[in-house]
């Protein structure tokens, strides 16, 4: 298919199938199963299908819509052998999600027309926003960016260490506080540092604490407004970042920040170390924000720009 162009470096396309081993082990082995002893596509074969989608943490809404393009294929062509599953699956799944363009880049770029361009960084604790933050931090200053963090999670004194760790190896300015400052404050200041050293970008890391929705609804809007005082329109991104491996419990998480702010963007992490890659298929589909990010290893080049195409294609390939 012309959607499976190799538009990923070779080094890029190991590294995600790499990182995709234990999702894609666990569902052809569940796959197998559900076909065993069939030779055609058939009701039953679409029940097993189904019970293998949503076990694989695809998501409910999202498996029905791929029945539902596999039940079409399966009428329109009359007789579909289990041994062309494989490949159906792949066309179809790749087909539902280019219904939308979300996810259709290949390479890290921020807009040239806006500087500097501000990503705010929201999440639970543990989801890996700030090791997501440290290789986004990487990536920019490959290109020659100048990035400037600002470690606004001031609740917990790990958080503000773990930042400068990453801000130390990175070697790019990190504006920070002491435990319990107004984390608005500490925005204020990162803006207005990277305005007077003329950055280019600017990644702010803020508390992940979703016990009280209210308080941080009313924490984002706060750092969202102070920031605004020193740049206008910022933040121009609010980066969302979910654990892959806790599968549906992603989901969950997704809902509740996108209540609690606006979020524009998405980075799923720690697709290496579980089978719940599939996860990533479902809120692709599901929550119409694009998946921007995705973590397939421990390396500092481990984060990948999200390619929906590329993902599919190493999900499905067996080779």
């Amino acid at each position: 298919m012309s959607l499976f162009k190799k538009i990923f470096s070779s080094k890029k396309k190991e590294t995600l199938d790499k990182g995709l081993e234990k999702s894609k082990t666990t569902f052809f082995s569940k796959l197998g199963k559900a076909v065993a002893g069939k030779s055609k596509v058939d009701d039953d074969v679409l029940d097993n299908l189904e019970e293998v989608l949503v076990s694989s943490d695809v998501g409910v809404d999202t498996t029905l819509k791929i029945i539902d393009r596999i039940e079409a294929r399966v009428s329109k062509d009359k007789y579909l052998g289990t041994d062309e599953l494989n490949v159906i699956l792949r066309e179809e799944i790749a087909g539902l999600l280019s219904e939308t363009h979300l996810g259709e880049e290949t390479e890290y770029s921020i807009p040239k027309d806006k500087k500097p361009y501000v990503i705010m960084v929201v999440g639970v604790n543990g989801a890996g926003k700030t090791t997501t933050i440290g290789k986004l931090a990487h990536q920019f200053k490959k290109q020659g960016l100048k990035v400037v963090l600002g470690a606004a999670d001031t609740f917990r004194a790990a958080a503000i260490d773990q930042l400068q760790v990453w801000a130390d190896r990175v070697d790019v300015p990190i504006v920070r506080q002491d435990m319990g400052s107004d984390p608005a404050s500490v925005a204020f200041d990162t803006l207005s540092s990277a305005v007077t050293q003329d950055a280019d970008v600017v990644i702010i890391d803020t508390a992940g604490r979703l016990h009280n929705k209210v308080n941080l609804m009313n924490e984002l809007t706060k750092v969202k407004r102070v920031m605004q005082k020193v740049v206008a329109n910022t933040p121009n991104e609010v980066l969302l970042v979910l654990d892959g491996s806790t599968g549906q419990n992603a989901f969950e998480q997704a809902k509740q920040f996108t209540k609690a702010t606006e979020v524009t963007s998405l980075a799923i992490t720690k697709l290496d170390g579980t089978a719940k890659g599939g996860v990533v298929i479902g809120i692709s589909d599901q929550f119409k924000i694009p998946v921007k990010y995705i973590g397939v290893g421990e390396g500092i080049e481990d984060l990948q720009v999200f390619n929906k195409f590329e993902f599919v294609d190493s999900f499905f390939n067996l080779k």
